[in-house]
């Protein structure tokens, strides 16, 4: 059975897929590339992601300890992997993200691995930037990007 439910967040409303154990997707308004068209719209499922991105949003969460469910290639999981180990506040580069995975040279294959990542935010592609720390292309927009960026920016400072 596949869940299906709309949160709004500061950055806008997102849509929560999950298999009724692991969220499976999350994706922003016009990034729906991989999210389901049918499903039970329900919110039971989603009371530990809601309120995990409720408290990451208010800057009170620093990592998430959800169970996921992450369906790709084998270079897309190596890529969504090392997304997870980029810590709270950090960035990364494409460039650093393919050293890591043992395929050096291979930063474009990263983005397009990040461009297709199911579950944004818990999965944060978003601290993945340019090789000269600038800020690239990301489903939910650039401004997502900064916003989420900021934020993590400013909590980090907290912790």
């Amino acid at each position: 059975m596949r869940y299906l439910h709309r949160m709004d967040s500061p950055v806008g409303p997102l849509e929560l897929v999950s298999d009724g154990e692991c969220l499976t997707g999350l994706f922003f308004p016009g990034h729906s590339r991989g999210l389901p068209s049918q499903g039970v719209r329900a919110a039971e499922p989603f009371a530990a992601v809601t309120q995990q991105l409720s408290e990451y949003f208010a800057g009170e969460r620093t990592e998430f300890d959800l169970p996921i469910a992450l369906h790709g290639t084998a270079f897309q999981l190596r890529c969504w992997q090392a997304l997870q180990r980029i810590e709270f506040g950090q960035r990364r580069s494409y460039g650093q993200i393919a050293a890591e995975i043992g395929a050096p040279g291979a930063a474009r294959a990263v983005g397009l691995a990040n461009n297709r990542n199911p579950i944004s935010i818990v999965v944060p592609c978003h601290r993945v930037v340019g090789s000269d720390g600038s800020l690239t292309g990301y489903g939910g927009g650039i401004s997502t990007k900064e916003y989420l960026l900021d934020l993590e920016s400013r909590a980090a400072r907290l912790f």
